[in-house]
């Protein structure tokens, strides 16, 4: 995959295309990612322990990760990712200026 937790990342395409946000979790397994503020839904919760009201809660969900690009840490545009070994280590690299992603 493309991305990781904490990266940084826009949507490409779907209902909330042009938004923008910080990976919260990769399911690599599922090529689905949960971005922070995308893709809100609404889920119906019954009352519990946790929460003895129950009601309607406001939560993310999954999006596949062919919608979203990494954004370049110089230009704050979206980029696609290539890869460079650095110190015979492989790393994430901005397509678009050269900038490393990984921390």
């Amino acid at each position: 995959m493309h991305v990781k937790k904490g990266d940084k990342v826009m949507v490409i395409t779907g209902k909330d295309k042009g938004k923008t946000g910080v990976v919260l979790a990769a399911f690599p397994k599922k090529d689905r990612v949960l971005v922070e503020g995308v893709n809100v839904v609404k889920k119906h919760s019954k009352p519990s322990q946790v929460n003895p009201q129950g009601g309607i809660i406001s939560q993310e969900a999954p999006i596949h990760v062919s919608n979203v690009m990494p954004l370049d840490p110089k230009s704050n545009e979206p980029t696609r990712v290539g890869s460079k070994t650095v110190d015979g280590k492989s790393v994430r690299v901005a397509s678009k200026s050269g900038e490393v992603l990984d921390k």
